[in-house]
């Protein structure tokens, strides 16, 4: 098989995050429409996040956002999202990059992407010493591949972000009955 110097994984993922930017820019304009939501899971220490450090001692690796009933100031640009939400009745503001999602989901109609990080790579550019150094992602990374018939187990929802319930068992059944695509599904072996 030829080596994929133009990388069609990545373009994909790109192609594909575009879409959770475009939903997302929409419903910052006009509202969720009809019974829509959505769950997002970001890593929570990739480049770019900015969650309070509570947040972050509570979800040191990844983190699951439900927008349904209580968020507010969703901001979309074209590299990031910034919301509103409450944990516990403490209200925060989060801004994650696209470039940190990992899950996108939509029960209301069993819509689900999965995204793959880059792993990231210590950048020598203008660092004197350990701690000037910055990490981003690296594109010369192979993404992890799982067979095409592979499960993708539902993501994750925060106990913080759940408000009774009723609610709660409405989101788990909904959650899965959603099926999440991974992009290994529409590779070529």
């Amino acid at each position: 098989m030829a080596e994929d110097l133009i990388r069609y994984d990545i373009l994909a993922q790109d192609a594909l995050r575009g879409v959770v930017r475009k939903v997302l820019s929409e419903v910052a304009l006009t509202g969720l429409p009809g019974d829509h939501h959505f769950f997002v899971s970001f890593a929570t220490r990739a480049p770019g996040v900015r969650i309070s450090s509570r947040l972050l001692e509570q979800y040191p690796e990844e983190m699951t956002i439900v927008l349904q009933h209580q968020f507010w100031d969703l901001k979309v640009t074209d590299t990031a999202f910034e919301v509103g939400l409450s944990f516990n009745n403490v209200p925060e503001r989060l801004l994650v990059p696209f470039s940190a999602l990992k899950g996108f989901a939509d029960p209301s109609v069993q819509f689900g992407l999965q995204f793959e990080i880059a792993t990231t790579a210590a950048s020598t550019e203008d660092s004197t010493s350990d701690s000037a150094k910055e990490t981003r992602p690296t594109q010369a990374e192979e993404p992890a591949k799982l067979p095409a018939d592979t499960p993708v187990a539902p993501l994750p929802v925060p106990a913080a972000t759940q408000t009774n319930d009723e609610e709660d068992s409405e989101a788990t059944e909904e959650r899965a009955a959603a099926e999440v695509v991974s992009l290994d599904a529409f590779r070529k072996k």
